[in-house]
């Protein structure tokens, strides 16, 4: 009987050496989950498509260190990507997929949904949304009475630390919706999502503005890279 060879035959000798380390990578993803996996090896997976004949575990690695965490990756801006040596249009039309998949499936979790009972899901879309951006936003979600999404706007979008609000805006586009109900969503670019005094104010120009045409205003979330903080549970409004 021949022996058997020291090495698989169906690879060749001289092949790269990370093809052995994807396939353990990819054993371990399917056989303990995605949450066994750190950031950086999560998205060495996610730029094999991309960088089929290279070793994508170093540059995994300096976008982590770059931009902080998996998340953070592929919601950075394209033109910091194409800063990162090593960085082509494949890498980021991969991360940008992944982006627009996991907005994708955060929005779906909100629609035909009751926005009250679904409160984690509406938080986790208007993150996906909003928190890794390096400009303020203002979004809406416009309700109706079963408290169902009917609309989801950008009003406004401002600079690194303020967007332009006006209430009078906000109340005409919910009547043009027939809305009954409103959340109001912005977020903090520094990171840190805790109410400023001009947030405070601003809502409740807004609610005052609602009250009397019907429409309640549930909320107001301010959502950052580091969380997210609630008006109503903070009892500022």
């Amino acid at each position: 009987m021949p022996a058997k060879p020291d090495h698989d035959q169906s690879k060749p000798e001289d092949a790269p050496h990370y093809l052995g380390h994807r396939e353990r990578l990819r054993e371990r993803f399917y056989s303990a989950g995605a949450d066994a996996l750190s950031d950086y090896e999560l998205l060495e997976m996610a730029l094999f498509p991309a960088l089929p004949r290279r070793d994508t575990k170093p540059l995994a690695k300096t976008l982590i260190k770059i931009f902080g965490s998996f998340a953070e990756v592929v919601h950075a801006p394209v033109a910091r990507l194409r800063e990162v040596e090593g960085v082509g249009e494949s890498a980021i039309n991969q991360l940008k997929l992944i982006a627009a998949a996991a907005h994708r499936v955060a929005k779906g979790e909100v629609n035909n949904r009751n926005a009250l009972s679904s409160w984690n899901e509406v938080i986790d879309y208007c993150r996906s949304s909003m928190a890794f951006s390096e400009k303020e936003q203002f979004r809406l979600l416009f309700l109706d009475k079963r408290n169902q999404l009917i609309a989801d706007e950008v009003q406004q979008t401002g600079t690194v630390d303020h967007t332009p609000v006006y209430p009078r805006e906000v109340i005409k586009r919910a009547l043009e919706l027939s809305a009954t109900a409103l959340i109001l969503v912005h977020n903090h670019p520094s990171g840190d999502p805790s109410p400023s005094q001009a947030d405070i104010q601003m809502t409740k120009a807004i609610i005052d503005i609602a009250r009397p045409l019907g429409i309640a205003v549930h909320d107001h979330i301010i959502v950052g890279k580091s969380g997210h903080a609630s008006l109503r549970g903070m009892r500022l409004i």
